[in-house]
């Protein structure tokens, strides 16, 4: 009998590392053949003297890892700059890729930005669905409307916000399913 070898169990995995040590942690995991994300944004910075373009982590203080946790957990914990992985209730927290993807599509298409966002039918606090653009197929939760374009939304596995500037029609919310019953007498 030949033995089929069972594919590895590697999920995404959310880091904590000490202030402003975000890319130093990237590279050094990167050296020990770890696969990283860091989502990067281009901010520009004023100083006394000059303005300049420099890319800050999306994310604060946060690196991701796509990993097998037994194999990498203390290699990857014993990597300076690290404080520790995320975990809820005190199980290592497994970041959605669905939600890795989603942040990489708004990285790539800076482009999502449209007309006003007047959407009464849609309140604070709502599931959301984005139904068009680069983002469809994506849900969170409505957070807040700030200003007329921009909408913060909450990605659940990852405990973040994002604030997108997507057109009204690109968010209808996600309504539970309503099941009517028929009731009959004998």
């Amino acid at each position: 009998m030949v033995k089929t070898k069972i594919p590895p169990l590697a999920n995404w995995y959310l880091l904590y590392t000490n202030p402003r040590a975000e890319k130093k942690v990237a590279d050094e995991l990167k050296r020990k053949n770890i696969e990283v994300f860091l989502p990067l944004q281009k901010t520009l910075k004023q100083w006394s003297d000059r303005k300049k373009w420099v890319e800050e982590p999306l994310f604060k203080s946060y690196v991701f890892v796509y990993t097998e946790l037994e194999k990498n957990f203390y290699p990857i914990l014993y990597t300076n700059g690290i404080v520790k992985f995320i975990s809820f209730q005190g199980k290592t927290a497994i970041v959605d890729k669905r939600e890795i993807d989603l942040v990489k599509r708004i990285l790539g298409d800076i482009s999502i930005q449209a007309e006003a966002l007047e959407n009464s039918a849609i309140e604070m606090g709502d599931e959301v669905e984005i139904v068009g653009g680069p983002l469809i197929g994506n849900k969170g939760k409505l957070i807040q409307l700030q200003g007329a374009q921009k909408v913060m939304l909450e990605l659940s596995s990852m405990q973040q916000t994002l604030l997108l500037t997507i057109p009204k029609e690109y968010i209808r919310k996600v309504h539970p399913l309503n099941i009517k019953l028929a009731v009959t007498s004998n």
